[in-house]
């Protein structure tokens, strides 16, 4: 088997470690950060957060819905989140996102781990600009 793409994103935040690690588990927070986009944003989000729970968004683009869902591998508040993010209307691959938060004076850092299958490599690039995006977004949704 051919080694995953590692795509790693890091964001600093003034926020501490478990209140941006809280915002990845909170419906109402997440719906305003992932998939934030002048176009459109999620239209539903339903997340089951303890380890096996599954999550499901729906994320309204302009040429149509699309499903994204996944299931939570590991929870260590407020360190390390992880869970599997697919688009099951495009592939049954799921990529396995990893999230470390590391306590700082001033906040936290987030370093967000994707692992995606290597037939997907074309979108390496753009799956690492989306994530980046997401990242941002999320510090605007605590503010």
């Amino acid at each position: 088997m051919t080694a995953p793409i590692l795509i790693r994103v890091t964001h600093r935040y003034a926020h501490p470690a478990a209140r941006v690690f809280d915002a990845w588990l909170d419906p109402a927070t997440v719906a305003r950060f992932m998939f934030s986009a002048e176009t459109g944003g999620l239209v539903r989000c339903e997340l089951d957060p303890r380890v096996g729970g599954r999550f499901v968004m729906v994320d309204r683009r302009a040429d149509g819905d699309v499903e994204h869902c996944g299931r939570y591998l590991e929870i260590d508040r407020p360190h390390r989140l992880v869970f599997t993010f697919g688009i099951p209307a495009v592939s049954p691959d799921e990529d396995r996102i990893t999230l470390d938060f590391r306590a700082l004076d001033d906040g936290c850092e987030l370093t967000l781990t994707a692992e995606m299958d290597p037939a997907w490599r074309e979108y390496e690039d753009s799956s690492r600009q989306a994530w980046a995006k997401m990242l941002a977004a999320l510090e605007q949704a605590l503010d």
